[in-house]
């Protein structure tokens, strides 16, 4: 029988009951349509799992009783990929981040750069990072995470560049004489650095390389925006992460 597996930002612990959020209560009642007394899964991003049963069904609120928490943890990832990524329009950009997320990115800077064809003023701009934390929830509720993946505030690439805490990182670039397993082996995290359609500007390569960036290609094709940072990140994974 499939466990249903939902998220709830609120403290969880065994013999407490919690009233769901509206959206992931609406998505168990009338999506799934289960009724009290149903078993399903929740995490709120301490690392664990925890089984719980639907308690109360009803239009005023639904509820859920915690059971137990579900050994064992999530273990520490060996290697923390940190994704900075140039905003692509709409859909491309939820699935870069959605499947990013699956496949196990530390955390998500979306950046604004010469060649980003979407702006995001104010209130747009929270109401899009709203969106954009949905799909990370989502992500780690198919995947099985139990660490939320940190969404950064949008920022400007010559910004984060200036005001990172640590230098360096990986470049991906078509042009780059480098292929990604000729680099040196990170030690415990990297950044991976990837520009919006139609990538990084001329001047934008040479600022990322000026703060310790090193250009890295994938093989002999350009890859679109959406693709690029999943077979990156699945590289990555395969040379130096947990895919190991």
């Amino acid at each position: 029988m499939q466990q249903h597996r939902i998220y709830t930002g609120q403290p969880l612990q065994p013999g407490v009951v919690v009233i769901l959020e509206e959206s992931p209560a609406r998505h168990l009642t009338q999506v799934l349509r289960l009724k009290a007394g149903a078993e399903i899964t929740l995490f709120n991003g301490d690392g664990h799992d925890y089984s719980a049963r639907l308690n109360e069904v009803s239009r005023r609120a639904t509820s859920a009783q915690v059971d137990r928490c579900l050994e064992p943890a999530e273990a520490p990832a060996p290697l923390q990929i940190h994704l900075a990524i140039g905003i692509s329009r709409g859909e491309r950009m939820d699935f870069a981040i959605q499947k990013a997320v699956e496949l196990g990115v530390a955390d998500i800077t979306p950046l604004i750069t010469e060649r980003c064809q979407v702006r995001l003023p104010g209130e747009r701009q929270e109401k899009r990072l709203q969106h954009w934390q949905q799909v990370i929830i989502a992500a780690c509720e198919q995947s099985g995470r139990r660490y939320i993946p940190a969404l950064n505030h949008v920022m400007e690439l010559n910004e984060w560049l200036r005001h990172r805490v640590t230098r360096g990182g990986i470049l991906l670039d078509h042009r780059a004489e480098s292929a990604l397993h000729e680099l040196p082996p990170p030690s415990g995290e990297v950044t991976l650095l990837i520009g919006p359609e139609g990538g990084l500007s001329g001047d934008e390569r040479e600022q990322a390389t000026a703060t310790g960036f090193n250009g890295a290609r994938l093989g002999p094709r350009v890859l679109r925006t959406e693709t690029a940072p999943l077979a990156a990140i699945a590289a990555i994974q395969t040379l130096w992460g947990d895919f190991r």
